[in-house]
C-alpha cells in the first residue's frame, strides 16, 4: 500500500511537471497572464507532490516497511531514529527523491516571491524550472525509483556506515543539494532573459538573489565536505582533487564569476550576455556533477555505486547543453549593453580579468578531471590525473585570484588616472610585505607559500579599508557592500590557511606496543609538561563491512591542529601504527568560509527602500 501510493504521487508529478512546462512555454509565447497563473498552480502542484512523496518514504523508514524496496535497502531496526530519517539520502534512489523535493520547493518558493512581479518573464522561467523537473521526476519514477515492492523481510542492513560514522555527513548532503538543485532556479531565469529578448535592472535583482542563495549553500557544502575528508578518511588532508570534489568546485567557480559579473552589470549596464552565459554554465556544471557522482563511472569515496541513471543523466545533460548553446547563439545578440567599459585599469576591468581568471580555472580543473575518463572510453586505457597536475596548474591562478582580491575594490570605477591608480594600489602593499615577513620569520620558506601571504595581507588591507569607509551609514543602507566585503575576507583567510596548512605541517609516524588490543587507541596530549586534551582514534566495525573504517581524533585550536590517526593495527607483532600530524591553521579554513556564507547572507538581504508599484506591461493581455 505505501510503495503503491508513493508510486502513484511520482507519476502523478511528472505529469504535472510536463502538462505546467508545456503551460508555461505557451503562455509566454502568447503573451498570456491566465496561461501563467494556470504555470504558478502546477508549480505549486509539483511542490506538493514531492513533499507528499518524501513524507510517504519517510514515515515506511520510521515504521519499518521492509516491503519498500528502499527501506529494505537501506532501513534496520537496529540503528537511531535520527540515522533512519536521514537515511533518505544514504543511497541513490532516496537522494534522488530528496533532489525532488528541494526542487519542489526552490520552484514552488520562487514562483511565490515573483507572484506579482516580472510577469513578462516569468511564464519562460516556470516552464523551463517544470522542465527540469519533468527530467527528475522520471527518474524517481523509473530508474531510481524507492517505492518498488519487494518480498517484506524482517530486517535490514541499514544505511551506508559511512552515513553514520560521523555527523558531518548528515549535514553535508543537504548543504550539497541545496546548492546543487538551487542552480535550476538562475537557469530558469537566464533562459527567461534570453527567451524575451531583454534583461532589465528590475530583473537582474531576482536573478542575483536566485544565484546567491544556492552560492551560499554550495560554498558550505564544500567546506563541510572537506571538512568531513580530514575528521574521518585518516591521510591528514582535506581536499585530494578528487573527481567528486571537484564536481562540487566547478559550478561554484562559474556562479562565483557570474555573481561578480551581475556586479558590473548592474553598475555599468554592461556584459549581460556574459553573466547569463556564466549562469547557465553553472547549472550545467551541477549536471555534470551529478552524473560525476551517480553514475559509478568516477571512481570516489564520496561517489555512489554503479547505477542505471549514468545514462539519462548525460542525455539530459546533452539536451540542456544544447538548448542553452542555441537560445545563446539566437538570442544573445538581444540583451544589448547599457554602457560600455571605459579603462581597463578600473574596478570594472578588474572584475573582467577575475571572471576570466575564474573560467581558466574551471576549464583547468574540469579537463584534468574528464580527461583520463575520454582516454578510457577511445583508448580503453585506464589513466589518472593527480595533485601534481592540479597543483601546478591551479595554484598560480588562485595566486593572481588572491591579488585581484585587493586590486579590484581598490581601483575607482569607471576612468582611473595614472595618479589615482598609483595611490590606490601602492599603500597596501606595505601591509602585504609585513605579513610576507612575519610568515617567513615564523619559517615559512616555500615561494608560493610567501606570496600567498603577501598577496593576502595586500588583500586584507583593502578589504577593512573598504568595509570601514563609509561608517555607520554603510551598515544601515550598504548590507550588500558589506556582505561582500565578509566574503572577501573570508576568503583571503582561505587561501593563506590552505597555503600555509599545506606547505608547512611536521608528519611522524611512529609504532606502538598496547597492554592489549583494543580498536580505540587513547592518547593524553601534554604541551610543557601540562595536559591539554585526550585524543581517541579508532576503528569502527561495521557488519555490512568487512574492513574497519578508521576515525581519526583531532585538537584543533586557533593556531595548528593536532591530528591523529589508526593506521593500521598488527595482531601479530602486537603493535600499533599510529599517524600524528601537526597542521597550521587548519581551523581558520572552516571559519572563514562560514565568513563567506555569512557574507553572502548580509549581501542578500534588500535594502530598505520605497517601492512604486507599477501596472503591468502595456504588452500582457489575458488570453
Amino acid at each position: 500500500m505505501t510503495a503503491a501510493l508513493g508510486r502513484f504521487l511520482i507519476l502523478a508529478s511528472v505529469f504535472v511537471c510536463a502538462a505546467g512546462s508545456m503551460i508555461g512555454f505557451a503562455a509566454g509565447k502568447k503573451r498570456s497572464l491566465d496561461g501563467l497563473q494556470m504555470a504558478r498552480r502546477f508549480a505549486y502542484g509539483f511542490a506538493v507532490l514531492m513533499i507528499l512523496a518524501t513524507g510517504v518514504m519517510e514515515f515506511a523508514l520510521l515504521t519499518h516497511d521492509f516491503s519498500v524496496g528502499y527501506v529494505a535497502q537501506v532501513g534496520s531496526r537496529e540503528v537511531p531514529t535520527w540515522v533512519t530519517i536521514v537515511s533518505l539520502w544514504s543511497s541513490l534512489e532516496g537522494s534522488i527523491l530528496f533532489w525532488g523535493l528541494v526542487l519542489g520547493l526552490y520552484i514552488a518558493g520562487a514562483t511565490w516571491l515573483t507572484r506579482s512581479q516580472h510577469v513578462d518573464y516569468m511564464p519562460y522561467a516556470i516552464g523551463t524550472w517544470l522542465g527540469c523537473a519533468t527530467f527528475f521526476s522520471f527518474l524517481i519514477a523509473g530508474p531510481a525509483n524507492p517505492f518498488v515492492s519487494v518480498p517484506a523481510a524482517p530486517d535490514g542492513p541499514g544505511p551506508n556506515p559511512l552515513l553514520q560514522n560521523h555527523m558531518l555527513m548528515i549535514i553535508h548532503p543537504p548543504f550539497l543539494y541545496l546548492g546543487y538543485v538551487g542552480m535550476t532556479i538562475p537557469f530558469g531565469f537566464a533562459c527567461a532573459a534570453l527567451l524575451r529578448g531583454r534583461l532589465g535592472h528590475s530583473f537582474l535583482r531576482p536573478l542575483r538573489a536566485s544565484l546567491m542563495l544556492p552560492w551560499i549553500f554550495l560554498t558550505i557544502a564544500i567546506m563541510l565536505g572537506g571538512w568531513w575528508a580530514y575528521e574521518v578518511l585518516g591521510w591528514g588532508g582535506y581536499w585530494a582533487w578528487d573527481p567528486v570534489e571537484n564536481a562540487s568546485l566547478l559550478p561554484w567557480l562559474t556562479a562565483t564569476a557570474a555573481l561578480h559579473s551581475a556586479v558590473v552589470m548592474e553598475r555599468r549596464g554592461v556584459l549581460k550576455g556574459w553573466t547569463v552565459t556564466l549562469v547557465q554554465a553553472s547549472f550545467l556544471l551541477t549536471i555534470l556533477g551529478t552524473f560525476m557522482t551517480r553514475s559509478g563511472v568516477f571512481n570516489s569515496v564520496h561517489s555512489f555505486t554503479q547505477s542505471s541513471i549514468g545514462p539519462a543523466i548525460l542525455v539530459f545533460l546533452a539536451a540542456a547543453l544544447v538548448f542553452s548553446v542555441v537560445l545563446l547563439a539566437l538570442r544573445v545578440d538581444s540583451l544589448e549593453s547599457e554602457g560600455k567599459l571605459e579603462s581597463p585599469i578600473s574596478r570594472e576591468g578588474m572584475f573582467l580579468v577575475n571572471n576570466l581568471f575564474f573560467v581558466l580555472l574551471t576549464f583547468t580543473i574540469l579537463i584534468g578531471t574528464i580527461f583520463p575518463l575520454a582516454v578510457e572510453a577511445f583508448n580503453g586505457k585506464q589513466m589518472s590525473v593527480g595533485r601534481p597536475y592540479f597543483d601546478s596548474m591551479v595554484v598560480p591562478v588562485g595566486t593572481a585570484l588572491l591579488f585581484l582580491i585587493g586590486v579590484g575594490p581598490a581601483l575607482p570605477w569607471g576612468r582611473t588616472t595614472r595618479q589615482q591608480a598609483i595611490r590606490s594600489l601602492l599603500l597596501p602593499f606595505t601591509s602585504g610585505v609585513a605579513v610576507a615577513l612575519i610568515g617567513f620569520a615564523a619559517g615559512a620558506r616555500n615561494p608560493w607559500t610567501l606570496v600567498t601571504l603577501l598577496f593576502g595581507g595586500y588583500a586584507a588591507w583593502v578589504t577593512f579599508v573598504e568595509m570601514s569607509r563609509g561608517g555607520p551609514r554603510v551598515l544601515r543602507r550598504g548590507r550588500r557592500r558589506i556582505g561582500a566585503y565578509i566574503v572577501h575576507a573570508g576568503a583571503v583567510i582561505v587561501f593563506v590557511a590552505i597555503a600555509v596548512s599545506s606547505t608547512m605541517r611536521t608528519s611522524t609516524e611512529v609504532r606502538l606496543k598496547p597492554n592489549r588490543q583494543s580498536t580505540i587507541a587513547r592518547f593524553a596530549v601534554t604541551s610543557k609538561g601540562k595536559a591539554v586534551t585526550t585524543l581517541e582514534p579508532r576503528m569502527n566495525q561495521y557488519a555490512a563491512m568487512r574492513e574497519p573504517i578508521g576515525t581519526p581524533d583531532v585538537h584543533s585550536t586557533l593556531t595548528h591542529d593536532l591530528y591523529l590517526s589508526i593506521m593500521n593495527i598488527d595482531p601479530g607483532n602486537q603493535t600499533v601504527s599510529v599517524m600524528m600530524l601537526i597542521t597550521p591553521m587548519v581551523s581558520w579554513i572552516w571559519i572563514a568560509v562560514l565568513m563567506m556564507g555569512v557574507g553572502g547572507v548580509v549581501a542578500l538581504v534588500p535594502r530598505r527602500q520605497r517601492v512604486v508599484r507599477q501596472a503591468l506591461q502595456e504588452d500582457i493581455v489575458p488570453a
